[in-house]
């Protein structure tokens, strides 16, 4: 009966899918009949629309998908390290000296690659990587027209280029404008010379004699950006020539001319090229006046004359019909940087206008917004209202920390670099490095020890080598949350990254251990933790010392050891006071005396009243003293200790 119920159920359930999924198609079918005959236009489109039968996917789109669904691993190493396990780093130094070796191998690499490209034909690679294979460096039109011209113009020889376009000349070849502005544009953006090729070993000539002979003016200081940029503008060069060479220059020829001076500090000459094209009836496009903006504050002393001239190229971008991009708002907020305080009552009406009309700030907007109102390095105070409303526009955005003591702001803009990749903006090592020491000290500073730890084996030693003072504001954390019973593996982290040898770091260590008693457990692990210090102080890397005894430090060890009941370890310290020329404090000595007494011990209590007596310690008498009430002496005891009272008291 129930088998039989079953069967017509399905029965039925299959027959009425039947019939729905005919209605569905006929209806399908007539909707689209219809839909065709009200659509038709009156004349045929030319354009037919073919609709792909699959989608076509590029060659990484499944390792891009894989990559997105994977989350940074904590425990594991940086990216760069992973293929030489053994070598990977675990000090910042060792991390400094991997980096460098392997950007310098990969440099050799590519050198004798592009130097020998027939050696290296055969492409392994699936899909295909352009960089890993030989560039072209060698020219292969070699007849002089102007497609040997232009093919010489997209591999950037600058010399080679002019020295065509000046055969093509002689040779009563004309050049078209279109073709001459390309090469005007590869000279003023080079600096009328060829481009420093990379991972090429650099030859002396006569023109880097001069600047390589120039003595350093400070050693040991990063140069400056003006000391970076060796190339200047020289009156009268193949830009100049060239130009000077075009019967009728439009635009783009001046607007390369006037980009180029910018960019090789011809300021004033920027201006009077910009002049002459005014003169001819041109008008100019947008990357010129950018290129204007930024040199305006470089032609004008007073701050309000830079901003003065500023307006006016604003107002003759209006007047000549030229509508302003994203690149034009941030050359006005990098000229605004050199207008001192002007620079903040005129930014943020220059960012409403730009939004007025579109174009909304991008992280180097904000960038120059933040170094108007912050000085970089400089600690903020008050007027932090600013780096919130910058936060709040670029926060979930796509798009580094400053000195502040906001903790919210400073994980909105943590959160930022996991968007996308956002993490690029972190820029080198050493920027790197900077970012995650702020971060870090905000860290140890403001949270408690629990997030703060959590923080720390996430991104150490991972992404992050923590400096010796980081450590100490760690070390300090852990005293404000009185979590000091964390210090054993502190210390070990503190060896790893191979900051043992760092004598403030490791006496404040010793400091925090000797200052208050724990339980027997914490204790122990203080007594071993304070011995392995000790075999730091005892011989460094390679037999060298690496720290020397101070008394505070020898007494806290001690103090460190005693608290564990390791009398016979401290007992072995106390000695070193003698061998380094230290003096022991009367605390120490009670302290000592006290354990002592603890076990009993009556030759220690009297050998440490004789080292006490050795030091000359005015405290010596009362250690004397003690010793006779508190210990049973032997009559060769007493008499020691009568004499060495004696010695003392003639020595007063």
């Amino acid at each position: 009966m129930a088998s039989s119920c079953s069967q017509a159920l399905r029965h039925h359930v299959c027959k009425s899918s039947r019939i729905l999924r005919i209605h569905l198609q006929k209806s399908y079918r007539s909707f689209a009949l219809n839909s065709a005959a009200d659509q038709q236009p009156a004349v045929s489109s030319p354009e037919e629309i073919v609709i792909p039968k699959k989608k076509t996917w590029s060659k990484e789109a499944v390792l891009q998908a894989l990559a997105s669904a994977v989350k940074r691993d904590p425990t594991a190493s940086d990216s760069r390290f992973q293929d030489d396990p053994y070598l990977t780093p675990k000090t910042s130094s060792e991390f400094k000296l991997f980096s460098l070796s392997q950007e310098s191998g990969r440099n050799a690499a590519k050198y004798f690659i592009n130097t020998y490209p027939k050696y290296f034909q055969k492409d392994y690679a699936q899909p295909h990587i352009p960089c890993l294979m030989p560039e072209t460096l060698e020219a292969q039109i070699e007849e002089a027209s102007e497609a040997a011209l232009i093919e010489r113009i997209r591999m950037r020889k600058v010399k080679a280029a002019v020295d065509l376009y000046d055969q093509l000349l002689q040779a009563g070849t004309s050049v078209s404008l279109d073709v001459t502005n390309q090469l005007l544009d590869l000279i003023c953006f080079c600096g009328d010379h060829d481009p420093a090729q990379e991972n090429v070993p650099e030859q002396r000539n006569e023109e880097t004699e001069d600047v390589q002979d120039e003595p350093q003016a400070k050693k040991g200081r990063a140069p400056k950006a003006s000391g970076l940029l060796k190339a200047t503008w020289k009156e009268n060069n193949n830009a100049e020539r060239i130009f000077a060479l075009l019967s009728e220059p439009n635009t783009h020829s001046y607007s390369a001319l006037i980009r180029g001076m910018v960019k090789y500090g011809a300021y004033s000459k920027a201006f009077s090229t910009y002049t002459d094209l005014l003169n001819n009836r041109l008008k100019a496009d947008v990357q010129t006046f950018n290129a204007l903006i930024i040199a305006a504050p470089e032609v004008k002393e007073k701050y309000n004359e830079k901003w003065e001239l500023i307006v006016d190229l604003l107002k003759q971008m209006a007047e000549q019909k030229v509508k302003p991009n994203l690149l034009t708002l941030n050359a006005v907020l990098k000229a605004l940087r050199r207008c001192g305080t002007l620079g903040k009552s005129q930014a943020f009406p220059v960012i409403s206008e730009m939004k007025a009309l579109s174009i909304d700030p991008s992280l180097a907007s904000y960038n120059h917004l933040l170094t108007i109102f912050y000085k970089t390095g400089a600690t903020i105070q008050g007027q932090t209202d600013i780096l919130q409303e910058v936060m709040n526009e670029v926060s979930g955005k796509s798009f580094t920390c400053l000195d502040t003591k906001d903790m919210e702001q400073a994980y909105r803009v943590h959160e930022l670099l996991g968007v996308g990749e956002n993490w690029r903006l972190l820029g080198n090592d050493f920027q790197q490095n900077i970012y995650y020491a702020r971060f870090f000290s905000l860290l140890c500073m403001m949270e408690n020890i629990d997030v703060m730890l959590k923080w720390y084996r996430d991104l150490v030693p991972s992404v992050y080598y923590p400096s010796s003072n980081i450590m100490r504001d760690l070390l300090q954390a852990l005293d404000t949350d009185n979590r000091l019973d964390l210090i054993p593996q502190i210390w070990k982290d503190i060896k790893q990254l191979g900051h043992a040898n760092r004598q403030n770091l490791v006496e404040e260590l010793l400091i925090l251990m000797a200052r208050e008693k724990h339980n027997q457990e914490v204790q122990e692990s203080f007594a071993e933790c304070a011995l392995d210090i000790k075999k730091i102080y005892d011989t460094g890397d390679r037999g060298k010392v690496l720290l020397s005894w101070t008394a505070g430090s020898l007494s806290d060890l001690i103090s460190v050891l005693l608290a564990a009941h390791r009398r016979q370890d401290a007992w072995e310290m106390l000695k070193l006071f003698k061998t380094h020329n230290r003096v022991p404090s009367e605390e120490l000595l009670n302290r000592f005396l006290t354990c002592v007494k603890e076990a009993g011990e009556v030759n220690q209590a009297v050998e440490l009243v004789q080292i006490s007596a050795g030091f000359c310690l005015p405290e010596t008498p009362k250690l004397i003293q003690r010793v006779q009430q508190e210990f049973e002496l032997t009559e060769q005891q007493r008499n020691m200790l009568s004499d060495l009272e004696i010695q003392t008291f003639n020595s007063d």
